[in-house]
């Protein structure tokens, strides 16, 4: 496992509204009932959207940014998502990366949300690759995981 997959992740700060919902059992309440591909008055299978910027001890910067969706007409189909997802990593010592992508499969459930999707623009030669990350919404401790 790589020094990433240990390191315990924390959201000091969100600087916008972090949404996660789940079929049935949520809705997407800063979207209302209604959200870009649902019909009117129907609500979305799955979304993730919203910034978060993560707090390393060592002094890293980084700032993920989702808009992710799922139609709810799209339930069983994962695979019919859209959205795009942005994460910007800022060293200590001033050198930064960031990337870009679309999103291709958003899966949530309770207060948990899935996003993979692939790397359409970066500036760290990491185009075409597939990454995945994982928001789980604990209220004032939120945890993101990514690869």
């Amino acid at each position: 496992m790589t020094r990433i997959a240990h390191i315990r992740t924390r959201l000091a700060a969100i600087a916008a509204a972090l949404l996660i919902t789940a079929g049935a059992t949520g809705s997407a309440a800063a979207l209302g009932d209604w959200a870009p591909g649902t019909a009117r008055g129907q609500r979305e299978a799955a979304a993730l959207t919203g910034t978060a910027k993560l707090y390393r001890p060592v002094g890293d910067d980084i700032t993920f940014t989702f808009d992710a969706h799922l139609a709810a007409k799209d339930t069983m189909d994962p695979e019919q998502a859209y959205g795009t997802f942005r994460f910007r990593h800022v060293f200590p010592n001033g050198t930064s990366g960031w990337a870009e992508g679309s999103v291709d499969c958003p899966v949530t459930g309770g207060k948990v949300a899935v996003v993979t999707g692939v790397i359409t623009a970066t500036d760290i030669g990491i185009e075409g690759r597939r990454v995945g990350m994982s928001v789980h919404d604990l209220g004032n401790h939120d945890r993101l995981g990514y690869s």
